[in-house]
């Protein structure tokens, strides 16, 4: 059985999905631990999850890469 993915045309389309991060990820990237992530979320500096189901959330790929983005650009 093959994925949506698979089945998918070679069109921009796939290209411009925005994958999902789960936490481990997102500390991975980030280099902060979860508590931070989930602080900063509550004074509003890191992005908000969105829920994926029952108590799983992730973060849109591109949210991430923005606020690193932001980061570095706060550094120079």
């Amino acid at each position: 059985m093959t994925n949506a993915l698979e089945r998918a045309p070679a069109t921009n389309e796939a290209a411009s999905i925005d994958p999902i991060l789960r936490r481990p990820d997102v500390e991975r990237l980030t280099g902060l631990a979860r508590s931070t992530i989930y602080a900063r979320m509550a004074d509003g500096t890191f992005p908000k999850p969105i829920k994926l189901g029952g108590s799983a959330v992730g973060w849109r790929q591109s949210a991430i890469a923005a606020w690193l983005a932001a980061l570095s650009s706060e550094a120079a």
